[in-house]
């Protein structure tokens, strides 16, 4: 394949210093477009992709937007509407994961992860070109998404240079969770097992979370839970930063609720730099 023909025609540079850094970035771009290629060729997972968020937008604003209760707003169906479009986001850019990781449990199935670690690579460009990939395709279901939202009604107030923070945050908290999906994907047999393993976790953390319905309507003990989740963190961010919350709305008084937006860089910094260190170390150790 030409990846790995690309990749053995060079020769062996020394993987320190500043030629590391470019050999390094070289080799994670050429997997990134060897994966952004596979996906071009087999376009159904794109569209497979889209159409689950999708059709939450249109279930979750048209079937539960009168019944669900937003402090502040009431049983207001536009208000939710709004109130649920960044968990709806959020929710998109991280089952990205199983994507991920069903991809890397793939290539280890058919050998080529074997392979790559035979050429002259730096340590993680196989895993960081994958998430790069993965990255981009999720920033373009994100697009197609916001254009569904828009066409259903929402709308983000605070101006262009806030969404774009917003959905830049959204995007850091799917890359992160891309290499939880990275971890899992080194760590079984099968692809079916990663997809498996990819969503299994994902679906108490998205939903014991502020995304679709406010903390407050929830058990005591699982306010806690959804006000300290990193995913509400983000979403809350991408709340404030949409224009999305009622004028009444008040945040818990957790401190990742009131420092949405800091306290989901910190998570998501915090998620890759552990989860892409265990990643790369159960790379270098798969057999």
């Amino acid at each position: 394949m030409s990846t790995t023909t690309d990749l053995a025609s060079r020769t062996q540079a020394p993987t320190s210093g500043g030629g590391g850094i470019r050999q390094s970035v070289t080799d994670s771009l050429v997997i990134a477009q060897r994966n952004l290629l596979r996906m071009l060729r087999i376009p159904e997972m794109i569209i497979f992709g889209l159409i689950q968020p999708i059709m939450f937008v249109v279930l979750f604003s048209y079937v539960f937007g009168g019944s669900i209760n937003i402090p502040g707003a009431g049983l207001d169906p536009d208000a939710y509407r709004e109130f649920l479009m960044a968990g709806i986001f959020a929710q998109t850019v991280t089952f990205a994961t199983a994507g991920a990781g069903a991809g890397i449990a793939e290539d280890m199935h058919k050998g080529l992860i074997d392979r790559f670690r035979s050429l002259p690579m730096t340590r993680g460009a196989v895993l960081t070109g994958r998430t790069l990939a993965d990255l981009v395709q999720t920033t373009l279901t994100l697009v197609v998404l916001a254009i569904v939202a828009l066409l259903v009604g929402w709308r983000a107030h605070e101006g262009v240079l806030k969404a774009l923070a917003g959905f830049g945050l959204l995007l850091l908290l799917g890359y992160a969770f891309t290499w939880i999906g990275a971890l899992i994907g080194l760590s079984v047999r099968t692809p079916e097992a990663a997809t498996s393993g990819g969503l299994i976790w994902l679906f108490p953390l998205t939903f014991i979370s502020i995304a679709f319905v406010p903390s407050e309507n929830m058990p005591s003990f699982l306010q806690h839970v959804a006000e300290w989740n990193p995913f509400s963190a983000t979403v809350l961010a991408a709340r404030e930063l949409f224009g999305n919350l009622p004028a009444g709305y008040q945040a818990p008084d957790a401190w990742p609720m009131q420092n949405p937006a800091l306290a989901s860089l910190l998570w998501s910094a915090l998620i890759i730099v552990v989860f892409r260190t265990l990643a790369v170390r159960k790379y270098r150790s798969a057999g």
